[in-house]
């Protein structure tokens, strides 16, 4: 397993910064000896107890609040030392430092933690399981209440027990198969007794139900990248100083003055949409070295993007020379975008052509007008983004957070379960290969919450945790 080293960890785990509170936490196995030699005496466990922090010589640092947590009733499941002091990083670092000194006057292995790796701890020491110590990270990055709520209901254990509760249905479904594998000769069958076909179909149901809440919570986590794309003074900067209420972009009547990439992230109904202008699309042998750069990096977020909103200007609709531009940019994305990918059609500048989208644009089923000056339709336009994201009206109520991990490893449990339900179908000549295919899938399952997974894959995870959590 990662973090095979026992050694006790120290680290700041409050942010960078000034601030009323600062905390430095230390965990380890045995600590009791190091906490007396640090603080004079031995607090009372899961007490607050207030203090002064002495350098070496005896003078205070700090006065603060000492919480000792005796393993196992910690975070990490070991002994956990906590220091609360006040928030200034020049005190927390002398505090950081005492500690430090003190193990090595008692000849202790102290070191400064790495990233995430308390959490990592509490992981190895099942205090918490994979997917829960991921929450952990997820709460703390929350971009927006709803994914700060569903993040809390995976940290406790939602998510986990809709994983646990089809390993259980699949393990019990795996000892039907391998009961008849090993008792041939019995004349009870036992998979038809037990409804073999009738317990997998109903799997399958429940699985479909995590993996449509778990697309609901990598939804929230991860947020959805929509680029506006179009050609110079269609109104993309106005629209995304108005989808997002600020004036982000400058917005002037010149062509072309967008230059370079301006991103905002904004939340419809708690999700987070990540609204990105770009450069003006025309044929870079009519532009400056400047606006030319600008409009290759559009490209590129464009390659990028989990839907596109092209930006059409309705006052320009009737000249032929930006029809054939629109054209010629639509082939351009057609050839350039993933495939899947979104493109919705935005008219803009209805408040210049009366009021009324044409006909024709009202006729087209991807397309909607809106007027970026005065908001018309933005709330049409806001709820069909929601759509193209693939969001739900539930109210977030029971939602937990998940990972594009998490959405791989339920697919993969998916293939195995149909492939076991084509198997069964023929279980007298399959049923080895049946039970294979749900031993496979019991696996997938497994690495969500951590029971099997591969060293590299937490050293990716906890590394992306902040330094002290």
């Amino acid at each position: 397993m990662l973090a095979a080293s026992r050694d006790p960890i120290v680290a700041i785990a409050t942010a960078p910064g000034r601030g009323g509170v600062g905390i430095v936490r230390v965990s380890g196995r045995g600590l009791e000896p190091f906490v007396r030699a640090l603080l004079g005496r031995s607090p009372k466990p899961r007490e607050a107890t207030y203090l002064p922090f002495s350098d070496v010589v005896g003078q205070p640092i700090d006065h603060g609040l000492a919480l000792w947590f005796p393993a196992p009733h910690s975070y990490t499941g070991e002994d956990v030392l906590e220091l609360q002091g006040h928030g200034g990083p020049v005190v927390l670092q002398l505090l950081l430092a005492r500690c430090l000194e003190v193990a090595r006057e008692a000849a202790s292995t102290l070191r400064p933690a790495r990233a995430g790796e308390f959490t990592e701890r509490a992981f190895l020491n099942d205090k918490l399981d994979l997917a829960q110590a991921e929450a952990v990270a997820d709460l703390i990055d929350a971009s927006t209440e709803a994914a700060a709520r569903s993040a809390s209901r995976s940290l406790a254990g939602v998510f986990s027990d809709r994983i646990h509760g089809l390993r259980d249905a699949l393990i019990h479904l795996r000892m039907l198969v391998e009961a008849t594998l090993d008792f041939p000769e019995e004349e009870i069958d036992f998979l038809q007794k037990a409804d073999a076909t009738g317990q997998l179909q109903r799997l399958q149901e429940a699985l479909a139900g995590v993996q449509a809440q778990a697309r609901q919570g990598a939804l929230l986590r991860d947020g959805l990248q929509v680029v506006i794309a179009g050609q110079p003074n269609a109104g993309k900067s106005s629209l995304l100083n108005a989808l997002a209420g600020a004036e982000l972009a400058i917005v002037t009547p010149v062509a072309g003055t967008t230059r370079d990439v301006v991103q905002q992230t904004i939340q419809i109904e708690g999700v987070p949409l990540h609204v990105v202008d770009t450069a003006g699309l025309r044929d870079s042998a009519d532009v400056d070295a400047v606006e030319k750069i600008g409009i290759e990096r559009a490209w590129s977020r464009i390659q990028k993007a989990d839907a596109v909103l092209f930006l059409h200007d309705l006052g320009r609709r009737d000249s032929v020379g930006y029809r054939e531009a629109d054209a010629s940019i639509a082939t351009s994305l057609a050839s350039t975008l993933p495939h899947g990918v979104p493109v919705l059609h935005v008219w803009n500048k209805l408040d210049q052509v009366g009021g009324d989208a044409p006909a024709a644009v009202q006729a087209q089923s991807d397309a909607l007008a809106i007027s970026a000056r005065d908001g018309t339709g933005l709330e049409a336009l806001r709820q069909r983004l929601l759509k193209l994201a693939g969001w739900q009206q539930h109210g977030g109520d029971g939602l937990f957070m998940a990972r594009e991990r998490h959405l791989q490893a339920l697919r993969r449990v998916g293939e195995h379960l149909d492939a076991a339900s084509d198997l069964l179908r023929a279980r007298a000549e399959h049923l080895d290969l049946l039970a294979e295919e749900l031993r496979l899938g019991q696996h997938a399952l497994s690495e969500i919450t951590g029971e099997f997974t591969a060293d590299d894959l937490l050293g990716e995870i906890f590394s992306r945790f902040c330094i002290g959590k």
